[in-house]
């Protein structure tokens, strides 16, 4: 079954949160796609990934007709959103890092 979304919200530093019906919260780094064709738009054109979106299946999450991702590759790939929020509020972390770098200091396999 594919997973659906209930609520999306563009955080900075092109994360996700992202709440499932099934009540899982993840944290998605739009970073890591940056890469693929189409997505440096959500870099170079202001106020594009804050406009985020979400289709009426509720199982992908979109910015225009190139650039979206379906909701069972943010599930695999996004990182526990409490387990994000632990290592944000951890004083002792230190500069910012990536998001696999969270993972592992955390002891979280992504």
């Amino acid at each position: 079954m594919i997973p659906r979304i209930c609520s999306l919200k563009p955080l900075p530093n092109y994360m996700l949160d992202v709440v499932f019906d099934n009540g899982t919260r993840v944290i998605y780094d739009v970073k890591e796609d940056l890469h693929l064709p189409g997505y440096h738009q959500l870099r170079d054109i202001p106020g594009l990934f804050e406009s985020v979106q979400l289709d009426q299946s509720r199982t992908v999450v979109y910015w225009s007709d190139e650039i979206d991702l379906p909701s069972d590759a943010i599930l695999e790939y996004g990182m526990d959103a409490a387990l994000y929020e632990a290592y944000l509020n951890d004083p002792d972390k230190g500069d910012p890092v990536s998001l696999e770098d969270a993972a592992a200091t955390l002891g979280v396999k992504l």
